[in-house]
């Protein structure tokens, strides 16, 4: 089935060459110019991801993203002509799922939509298990033996990654493109973070470190030596 996509940007050069590029690529394509008519195109004809301009005339974008994000869990791509890590910081806690910035490459956006869209595509409930840790896909919960662990949306994407990945090295490069889907840079210790709450809560009750650190390269799930 063909993907809907929603485009809301009020540069009308833009929007007619996001249109024609998404639609020679066979995506339906609605559009939106501000963020009032963008919410309502979202509510009245559900899109399977939205294309987000963050500088809008009324309700700006991350408003919209907000909102948006609320309704559901539809993916959420920004376009904008900010860079900061703020910028992007800021974006990303509002519900966006990546973030591109003017001028973009088309082929590079292309990509991207591929990719969000084969994430939002629900898999088969499956349980993952290494050592005495498991990872249910179904129930997004995790355990240690017989002690359940919850974990936020991207604490199980980022456990999930390594789980898939058993007794390999895993790049920070590897890490923000499969988890934040976006290069974040050198800029943030984001995943540094993100390991952090992760290992506090897979050894609170002082079970062995599963997840380590390999110095100079990146992370690694395996048991201890």
């Amino acid at each position: 089935m063909t993907a809907r996509i929603l485009i809301i940007e009020d540069d009308e050069a833009i929007l007619k060459f996001l249109r024609r590029g998404l639609a020679y690529e066979g995506y339906q394509v609605d559009t939106a110019t501000d963020g009032q008519s963008g919410l309502a195109l979202a509510r009245d004809n559900p899109p399977d991801l939205v294309v987000l301009d963050l500088m809008l005339p009324g309700i700006d974008g991350l408003e919209v993203c907000r909102r948006l994000r609320a309704g559901g869990p539809v993916p959420i791509l920004i376009l904008t002509a900010k860079d900061t890590v703020s910028d992007r910081i800021q974006g990303l806690d509002m519900g966006a799922d990546d973030y591109m910035v003017k001028p973009f490459n088309l082929d590079e956006l292309l990509a991207r939509i591929r990719a969000l869209l084969r994430r939002a595509q629900p898999s088969r409930p499956q349980v993952l298990r290494f050592a005495d840790l498991s990872l249910d896909t179904g129930t997004r919960q995790a355990a240690r033996g017989d002690r359940v662990i919850s974990l936020t949306a991207k604490e199980y994407e980022l456990l999930e990654l390594f789980l898939r990945h058993p007794r390999q090295v895993l790049t920070r490069d590897m890490i923000f493109d499969r988890v934040w889907g976006y290069d974040f840079g050198g800029e943030s210790n984001i995943i540094e973070v993100y390991i952090r709450y992760l290992r506090q809560k897979l050894e609170a009750e002082g079970e062995s470190r599963l997840i380590h650190t390999v110095r100079g390269m990146g992370y690694v799930l395996r048991e201890e030596s």
